[in-house]
C-alpha cells in the first residue's frame, strides 16, 4: 500500500487536472450556445440553396454548367475532410477520419486516385500519416468559419474540377445532431445531384432566367459550393464544442470519483498507521 504521503500528493494533482477540465468544461459551454445559435441560423438558407440547386439539375435549359454534368467514368476522386483544430473532443475527429479512411480504401481497392483538402489540424495530421496526396489545407481556424479563408483551400479542388482533373467531389465533416450526438457524414458535393434536400428527379423545372442563364446559373452554383461548405464547417464547430463540453464534464466526474478513492485509500493507510503504532506501544508497554 502507497504511503500517505503519496496518496496526499495524488490527491493533490488529480484536484488539479479536476480544475482544469472543469474550466474546459465551462468555456466549452459557452462557445457551445455561440456556435449553435450560428449553425441553426445558417440551416434554413443552406437547406434551401441545396434544393434550389437540386431542381437546377433537371432544370430545362440550353446551358449545362461543368458542376452539373456526370462523368462518364471516375479516375481520381477529391476529398474535403473537416476536422477540429484542437483534440479533447472525445471520438468527433476520430469517428468523421474512421469514415473517410473506409471509403478511401473502397477509392484504392477501385484503382481510384485521391486528391484531399484537409480544414483542421487534425485532418491534416491524419491525411499525412496516411499518405494521402494532401493538396490544400487550412489550420487555426478560430471558434467561427470565415467564408473568405474556407474559399481558398476549396477553390484548388474546384478548379480541379473544372479542368478534370477530378471527376467527383466529396465532402466529409461531422453534423449536429444534439448536445449528447453528432453523426459524421460523407456527401457529394460536385456533380450536383438531383436527389439534394429533397428534390425530385420526377420533374422537369423550367426556370425564366434573368438577366441570362449562364450569368444566374454560373453565380448561383459558385454560391452553392460556398454555402455547403460553409454550413459544413459551422455544423463541425457546434460538434467540436458539443463534444468537448462532455468529454471535460465527463474527465470531471472521473477525477472526482478518483478523489473519493484515494481519499478513502489515505483513510485506511492512515488508521493502519495508527493501529501500527499503538499495537507497538501496548507490546513495548507488555515487555517492560
Amino acid at each position: 500500500m502507497s504511503s500517505g504521503k503519496e496518496i496526499r500528493n495524488k490527491i493533490k494533482s488529480v484536484e488539479s487536472t479536476r480544475k482544469i477540465t472543469k474550466a474546459m468544461e465551462m468555456v466549452a459551454a459557452s462557445k457551445m450556445r455561440k456556435a449553435q445559435d450560428r449553425m441553426r441560423a445558417a440551416r434554413p438558407y443552406s437547406e434551401k440553396i441545396r434544393r434550389v440547386a437540386g431542381n437546377l439539375s433537371h432544370a430545362l435549359t440550353d446551358y449545362s454548367h461543368p458542376f452539373l454534368e456526370e462523368r462518364a467514368e471516375i479516375d481520381t476522386v477529391g476529398l474535403i475532410v473537416v476536422t477540429s483544430d484542437k483534440g479533447l473532443c472525445g471520438g468527433l475527429n476520430t469517428n468523421v477520419l474512421r469514415l473517410a479512411l473506409g471509403r478511401m480504401k473502397e477509392w484504392d481497392a477501385q484503382g481510384k486516385k485521391l486528391k484531399v483538402t484537409a480544414i483542421g489540424n487534425k485532418g491534416l495530421g491524419f491525411m499525412t500519416r496516411a499518405g494521402a496526396e494532401v493538396v490544400s489545407h487550412l489550420a487555426g481556424m478560430g471558434d467561427e468559419p470565415r467564408l473568405e479563408k474556407l474559399i481558398g483551400p476549396a477553390k484548388v479542388q474546384i478548379d480541379a474540377f473544372m479542368d478534370g482533373d477530378i471527376d467527383v467531389l466529396y465532402i466529409a465533416y461531422t453534423r449536429f445532431v444534439n448536445t449528447m450526438k453528432q453523426e459524421p457524414v460523407i456527401e457529394q458535393l460536385l456533380p450536383l445531384s438531383g436527389d439534394l434536400a429533397g428534390s425530385s428527379t420526377h420533374n422537369r423545372w423550367d426556370y425564366i432566367y434573368e438577366p441570362g442563364a449562364k450569368a444566374v446559373i454560373d453565380d448561383l452554383l459558385l454560391r452553392y459550393v460556398e454555402i455547403v461548405l460553409f454550413q459544413a464547417v459551422a455544423e463541425n464547430m457546434a460538434s467540436e464544442q458539443s463534444a468537448r463540453m462532455v468529454a471535460m464534464k465527463s474527465a470531471s466526474d472521473n477525477a472526482k470519483s478518483v478523489i473519493g478513492e484515494l481519499r478513502l485509500a489515505y483513510n485506511k493507510a492512515r488508521q493502519a498507521a495508527i493501529t501500527t503504532e499503538l499495537t507497538e506501544i501496548v507490546s513495548g508497554a507488555a515487555a517492560v
